[in-house]
């Protein structure tokens, strides 16, 4: 079976107690659920078995552009659910349903060159009025589960995170730091953090940057209008036509 995640364990010391102890990685990486997580149940409760195949703080890694929301949720459930600490590092991007998952660490770290996208789920639908009808209501409800997510981690208004999805908001390392999505930025043992120097939060809209766009092309291709010239009536025409005839 073809998997998107990776556990890799090895024993390291504990600085405190000086004893062994078996530090738990786990890598997302890549599209979510390339199995069907729908049909198959195979997939999460291997994912399960594996998660608690041990104990003690797990680390997970992500760097993935999301995929299937109903995977996402299993495996934020589930972490949700550990025991241990789940410490959330994010080294490439955590698009999608991917920062779904990235919600449920106890710590969330990402790199100051990770980037971190949430948007509106997408489907596919085929049928009459009332089975578009249907789909609508369902992505309705699937965005109030992933507001959840959010909501949860961030503290934001469910107003001002669905705005956000639909807008397609892409966010980087310090825009996630200050908005609440993640905690703090990756560095180096005995680095000093360095702060925002933006005027507020730097996001990048796909929304926003179209209609920038539609503004500027309407603004550019729009035609002046001439300005008027003395025109003459059709009126005024027909009598100075009537007075060369008379005249001739």
């Amino acid at each position: 079976m073809k998997k998107f995640w990776k556990w890799k364990n090895q024993t390291v010391t504990n600085q405190e107690t000086q004893e062994p102890m078996v530090e738990r990685t786990l890598f997302l990486n890549g599209t979510i659920a390339e199995e069907s997580w729908f049909d198959d149940d195979v997939t999460p409760k291997l994912f399960k078995d594996e998660l608690l195949s041990g104990s003690g703080d797990i680390t997970v890694w992500i760097n993935s552009p999301g995929g299937d929301c109903v995977a996402a949720a299993q495996i934020y459930n589930m972490l949700m659910d550990y025991k241990g600490n789940v410490t959330v590092k994010i080294d490439g991007i955590a698009a999608s349903a991917a920062s779904v998952i990235a919600m449920a660490g106890t710590k969330v770290m990402v790199s100051p060159v990770s980037m971190l996208m949430i948007h509106n789920p997408a489907t596919v639908a085929m049928g009459d009025a009332t089975e578009m009808q249907k789909a609508i209501a369902m992505l309705d409800e699937v965005k109030e589960s992933i507001i959840n997510a959010y909501e949860i981690k961030t503290g934001m208004s469910r107003a001002k995170l669905s705005h956000m999805m639909d807008a397609e908001t892409w966010m980087d390392a310090h825009t996630a730091v200050d908005l609440g999505f993640a905690d703090e930025i990756l560095m180096r043992p005995g680095e000093t953090p360095v702060e925002n120097k933006a005027d507020g939060p730097m996001l990048f809209s796909r929304a926003a940057v179209t209609n920038s766009l539609m503004d500027k092309l309407a603004a550019k291709c729009r035609i002046q209008q001439k300005p008027a010239v003395n025109e003459r009536s059709v009126d005024t025409l027909m009598e100075r036509l009537n007075l060369i005839r008379n005249h001739i």
